[in-house]
């Protein structure tokens, strides 16, 4: 190449290779700051919409846990549970359970020892009649049961329970409930029939395997006899509402004490009873309840013949972790009982003796029990009689008890209970008392009542 080619070719590449030495104009950086300032933005805000959507999906499965606990608490808070709904209806119309009907037992037993003699046991104020009182020395088996349910069909359900014991060295079997339910009411009705344990209070409907310690508290024993059932009609109903709501009344025949002689041609004992429960959060629970029973008596087992009236007031506290009762938690508990009697009493073997029943008498008790976890809880009870000052039993003591249990769950169909317990039923009389329970649970085991 000569002299005058490369003269031309570098003027021809100056004007480039000044372009290319030459600094990126302002315009240039500013637009190109702000593009990375704009790429910046954008991934902060999906970096801030992941978070958002991470904790509302943490939120939403916290929510259905605790919707789950939720609709456990609240399948089981009503204090007369409903059976199950009725199963599909097979193709030929027959009823669609593998296990109809579903069988289950429940077998107890007790060693127990009374510094004062139960033949010596007298509670004053108080006549107690049937089962009622401080139980057996020694071993004994307490009350065993067997039980049929099913549902009947789509409208229907039923069941059936056969209940053991032994009083006084003599063996008895009883049909303890038999009754149906309806299944298809509308509005929130159902209708029970047949013999059953009354919806008054807390325990009453409940069975007693299900009970928190080995006996009945005193204000059952004096003013129930235990527990009050008979032959009779029910009719529930539950309100459509978020908290927990449910209103009913029951006819009984009055066989049963505190009714007597199935007076006023076989309607002697009536009942009316509100429920109402909820939750506070997830982890607290509570159920309150006002009862009422009047019976005309022809003649009691207490020797009382006239009209009375009994009023319950309930409350059931529970509390436990994240909601679930099983593996801890505390639940607390008391019934207040009030009667008023006006009629008379009368003594079969001395008609001397009779003379009117005008008065009241009340009691109460209070017990709190700890679910240390799946296998321990313990527990702490106060009883409480108030005795009238007039009358045929008038005293001027009340009566008292503190018990103290605990129990060992293996699983939940099986427990042994230690518990100790102080009674003064007289004054300066006590009854210092240590029992061992056993108990086992075979075949079906519906979920327990709230």
């Amino acid at each position: 190449m000569n002299s005058t080619s490369r003269r031309l070719l570098v003027l021809m590449l100056a004007p480039l290779a000044a372009t290319a030495a030459a600094p990126p104009a302002a315009t240039d950086l500013a637009a190109l700051d702000a593009r990375i300032q704009a790429l910046e933005a954008q991934a902060q805000e999906l970096r801030q919409q992941a978070g958002a959507a991470l904790a509302e999906a943490q939120a939403a499965r916290a929510e259905l846990e605790r919707m789950k606990v939720v609709q456990a608490r609240d399948a089981s808070i009503a204090v007369a549970t409903a059976p199950p709904s009725a199963p599909a209806a097979a193709a030929s119309g027959a009823n669609g359970n593998e296990f109809n009907p579903a069988i289950s037992a429940v077998l107890d037993g007790v060693y127990a020892h009374h510094s004062l003699d139960p033949d010596d046991y007298v509670l004053a104020g108080f006549p107690l009649v049937g089962e009622a009182g401080p139980g057996e020395q020694g071993l004994s088996l307490g009350e065993s049961e067997v039980s049929l349910s099913a549902n009947v069909d789509d409208k229907f359900y039923g069941q059936f329970t056969l209940a053991y014991d032994e009083e006084d060295g003599e063996a008895g079997i009883s049909i303890e409930e038999a009754y149906i339910d309806t299944l298809a009411l509308p509005a929130g009705l159902s209708l029970r029939a047949g013999r059953f344990f009354s919806s008054i209070g807390y325990l009453n409907s409940h069975h007693t395997h299900t009970d928190l310690f080995t006996d009945r508290p005193l204000a059952y024993q004096a003013f129930l006899a235990n527990q009050f059932g008979d032959d009779g009609v029910q009719l529930r109903w539950v309100a459509p509402t978020d908290v927990y709501l449910e209103l009913g009344g029951e006819l009984f025949r009055g066989d049963s004490f505190p009714a007597g002689g199935a007076a006023n041609s076989g309607v002697g004992a009536a009942t009316a009873f509100v429920h109402l429960g909820s939750d506070v959060g997830i982890e607290n629970s509570w159920l309150a309840g006002v009862s009422v029973l009047d019976t005309d008596a022809d003649i009691a087992d207490d020797g009382f013949a006239g009209e009375g009236a009994l009023y319950i007031t309930d409350l059931t506290w529970k509390w436990a972790p994240n909601g679930n009762t099983k593996d801890g938690g505390l639940t607390g508990r008391a019934e207040y009982f009030y009667e008023d009697r006006d009629g008379d009493y009368v003594d079969a073997a001395d008609a001397t003796l009779d003379q009117p029943w005008n008065g009241s008498r009340s009691g109460l008790y209070v017990e709190g029990v700890w679910r240390i976890n799946r296998t321990w809880d313990t527990g702490y009870r106060y009883d409480k009689l108030w005795a009238d000052d007039s009358g045929p039993y008038a005293s001027d003591f009340d009566p008292l008890r503190n018990s103290v249990m605990l129990t060992w769950r293996n699983s939940e169909f099986s427990l042994v209970r230690l518990q100790l317990s102080r009674a003064e039923p007289q004054p300066r009389i006590y009854d210092n008392a240590i029992s061992l329970q056993y108990q086992v649970n075979l075949g079906a085991h519906g979920a327990h009542k709230y």
